[in-house]
């Protein structure tokens, strides 16, 4: 790809911002909607975990695959692509007569989301060459998740309470259709010199992997363990061959390798836990504030905003110290403030007082704020710039596998402790060990920041690289003998 001008890089960067603000956007603003989607769709709290799901669960599974056919047929093609599905899902869902529809809606926006988050980060990845302009530019992506958090419940909740939920879904249609018209005019097109062959066994066993857990995890609270185990069994079997067939393909759609890079395999596993976190956060807190306090869409969008305001806020400074003193600091800040805002609710009933209430969010805020940044410049720095749609794709799968691992755990733990009995009775006790959840996920983010942003880890990442560099290079004078 050429050398752009640093006026045309700031607006491929707006660009691709564009399309993860109606990505985050879309998921912050449902989570506010939900009691009134509860209500008009007569849904249980299982059916509202799958609206979220069902979602998160199709875009984690399609990520890397989404991510190298990118590197293959062009990152620009396949960002247009996701956005007109986005866009045309956005709309379908916007008219869902049912839950089931809903849900079946939600999974077509999932397959255009997976196709902009991973390719718009190696879009990104790729027109910011120099690593301290990259970090900066990755602590813009990141305020936009923050714009999201802030923004989300606010818009959600005025939405549904000037028309009602579905209007959430109309955000979408204006934003993707400029992003669209911007992208065709201004996003030049790029892939991969050597682009990874497709790995059809590899996608089918992502698929059954994380439908098959989340499946037994949702439903075990109401179908029962019996139902349930076969579903786990199928997710571990699943899991087990992966890790068996994939390390034997030349070209796999998940290259192990990646993970002998302690930042890398760290990275991942942070992300995992933060999304968790985020997605069991937002989902115990919206259904408290509107089934428990009897707030109203808009004032519990309000009430959201002591956590979002803060996360806009240390977004890009995360990425700005990212940048200038490397990813370990922030991760550390992240850590302790998820795991201290998680212990509020866990240990001290946090929702019954406005200030731990109010306490609570903002240290949640800052924890979240300061984690994206380091999350994704580790995932995409260390590894060879010709495979970075597919390293920044499993570091946005890793994403949406917590966000989706996050509601499906508390959301069933919840269930199980509410059972038939009134929420507002009930509803602080069933949800404290959800939030002890939370605590193990900051508590992992702040030991694996602290273990894997060191002198060591760094050894171990310049050591895949190399492997990785000169395994390419094996491979293309192969290539050329047989040539």
């Amino acid at each position: 790809m050429p050398e752009l001008s640093p006026r045309r890089r700031m607006l491929v960067l707006a660009i691709c911002c564009m399309s993860l603000l109606i990505v985050s956007l879309d998921n912050t603003a449902l989570n506010v909607a939900l009691p009134s989607m509860q209500r008009d769709l007569r849904a249980s709290t299982s059916g509202l975990q799958w609206t979220i799901d069902a979602y998160t669960l199709v875009l984690a599974s399609l990520l890397m695959l989404a991510g190298s056919t990118a590197d293959r047929i062009g990152r620009k093609r396949v960002f247009i692509a996701g956005l007109v599905i986005f866009t045309t899902g956005s709309a379908l869902c916007s008219v869902a007569p049912n839950l089931e529809t809903l849900v079946a809606f939600r999974m077509i926006q999932a397959v255009g989301g997976s196709m902009l988050n991973p390719v718009a980060m190696s879009i990104i990845t790729n027109t910011f060459t120099d690593p301290r302009e990259r970090a900066r530019a990755i602590g813009a992506w990141g305020a936009v998740v923050g714009i999201s958090m802030a923004a989300g419940p606010l818009v959600g909740g005025v939405l549904v309470e000037a028309v009602d939920w579905r209007a959430i879904f109309w955000v979408n249609l204006p934003v993707g259709l400029t992003a669209l018209l911007l992208t065709l005019r201004f996003v030049p097109e790029s892939r991969a010199p050597k682009p990874r062959r497709f790995d059809p066994v590899g996608q089918v066993l992502i698929i059954l992997l994380f439908g098959s857990l989340t499946y037994a995890i949702i439903e075990a609270p109401n179908a029962g363990i019996a139902t349930a185990l076969p579903f786990a069994a199928v997710a571990v079997a699943a899991l087990l061959i992966l890790l068996r067939y994939e390390p034997r393909r030349a070209e796999p759609l998940i290259d192990l390798r990646f993970f002998r890079s302690a930042p890398f395999s760290g990275a991942t596993v942070i992300a995992i836990s933060a999304f968790a976190a985020l997605g069991g956060f937002l989902f115990l807190s919206t259904l408290y504030l509107q089934n428990v306090r009897g707030l109203d869409a808009l004032h519990a969008g309000l009430w959201m905003l002591p956590m979002a305001v803060p996360a806009f806020l240390c977004a890009p400074l995360s990425g700005r110290l990212v940048g200038t003193r490397g990813p370990r600091l922030p991760l550390l800040v992240a850590g302790l403030a998820i795991t201290a805002s998680a212990l509020l609710f866990a240990a001290f009933d946090a929702e019954t007082s406005d200030g731990t209430l109010f306490l609570g969010y903002v240290l949640f805020g800052i924890g979240f704020g300061f984690v994206n940044a380091p999350i994704t410049n580790t995932a995409v720095s260390g590894m060879p710039r010709t495979q970075a749609g597919v390293a920044a794709a499993v570091a946005s799968t890793s994403r949406q596998l917590g966000q989706t691992l996050g509601v499906a755990v508390v959301g069933a733990l919840l269930a199980a402790g509410i059972g038939e009995s009134s929420y507002s009775r009930t509803f602080v006790a069933a949800a404290r060990p959800g939030w002890w959840v939370l605590v193990a996920c900051g508590l992992s983010v702040l030991v694996l920041g602290l273990l894997t942003s060191g002198a060591w880890a760094r050894r171990t990442a310049e050591r895949t690289a190399e492997r990785l560099e000169s395994g390419e290079v094996r491979e293309s004078v192969g290539a050329g003998k047989q040539g």
